[in-house]
């Protein structure tokens, strides 16, 4: 069994992996002592044959990770970050070592889960990556937006009259302030991902899929006018296709 660790900035996911078995699971970690969380969470795993772990989370956080595995385990950590080319994905950045970990990650597992094809890979966490592979594997590009919470943070703290009172993001047509922003946010974070996957479509003359991942990907894939497939752990996938490599 290996152990896969996706770190992203505010949240721990992991997957158990191997021999037909795929276990997944989640944690916040932001307000918790890391380390209380790990013995909650993992202590009762058998020992894996191997760590697998992609992070752009904090330098602190990860640290934390690798402690507790090394004490429990006796295990060392694999880390994976942006290779030139693996496992039919072509890496186009300008410095390929500069692409973020996670979104390379998440472009292999997608190759994984739909090979041969064109596909738009949106990312929803608390940054929103939206990357372009091509149908023959190569990361064409992409961009980043600032996340649901970023987004509605950001309105909280620059304005003198909007709060961060939770509001209802089901309708366009809002009545209170708080609804306007939820509402805003979302709607304009799905306009924004059904205009750069068309923005694709033309630059590369080829249609795209629409895949969809991450912890906000729910929230904002319905409020999507194009077909979308939700893959929840399609980071994981991708650590999982690298894991096998090792």
């Amino acid at each position: 069994m290996r152990l896969l660790i996706d770190l992203g900035n505010t949240r721990l996911k992991w997957a158990r992996s191997g021999a037909g078995e795929w276990r997944p699971g989640a944690a916040a970690y932001g307000e918790h002592d890391l380390n209380v969380l790990l013995d909650e969470v993992w202590s009762q795993f058998t020992t894996p044959t191997a760590v697998v772990m992609v992070s752009v989370g904090a330098q602190d956080a990860r640290r934390v990770i690798e402690q507790w595995i090394r004490s429990r385990w006796e295990l060392r950590v694999h880390h994976v970050v942006a290779q030139p080319q693996q496992l039919g994905v072509i890496n186009t950045y300008r410095d390929p070592a500069a692409l973020g970990a996670d979104r390379w990650v998440a472009l292999i597992g997608a190759r994984g889960e739909v090979p041969a094809t064109a596909v738009c890979v949106v990312d929803c966490g608390t940054a929103v990556t939206i990357d372009a592979l091509t149908a023959q594997g190569e990361f064409a590009g992409g961009v980043i937006f600032p996340g649901l919470a970023l987004l509605r943070t950001a309105l909280a703290r620059g304005t003198a009259g909007i709060g961060a009172a939770e509001g209802d993001e089901t309708s366009c047509l809002a009545r209170s302030t708080a609804d306007a922003v939820a509402a805003g946010t979302v709607y304009g974070l799905a306009g924004a991902i059904e205009r750069v996957c068309h923005e694709f479509e033309r630059a590369l003359d080829e249609a795209v899929k629409l895949l969809v991942t991450g912890g906000d990907a729910d929230r904002i894939a319905g409020h999507l006018n194009r077909p979308a497939r939700r893959i929840p752990d399609l980071v994981l996938k991708g650590l999982e296709r690298i894991a096998t490599t090792l």
